[in-house]
């Protein structure tokens, strides 16, 4: 797991609280799931748009800093070039 996995949890079936959930996910990558995803979305923004709303802002409460990965990455690089 990481990524997206570690940042996006679903409206519907995450096990975070509820006000931690932030999109919607789906495992499997074929046609039906990403259409089950965006059903799901789209169903919420036209029956609810308050709960859409509250979950947009809830991903945009998510800050995301590639500082530390970043600096690991040109350890990294740094050790390879030395070799």
């Amino acid at each position: 797991m990481g990524g997206l996995a570690n940042t996006v949890f679903d409206r519907d079936y995450s096990e975070k609280p509820k006000e931690q959930r932030n999109g919607f996910t789906f495992n499997d990558t074929d046609n039906k799931a990403l259409e089950s995803a965006l059903s799901r979305a789209l169903r919420l923004w036209q029956d609810d748009p308050d709960a859409f709303r509250s979950l947009m802002a809830n991903g945009m409460k998510l800050r995301f800093f590639v500082t530390a990965s970043g600096k690991q990455y040109n350890r990294i690089y740094e050790m390879l070039a030395i070799r």
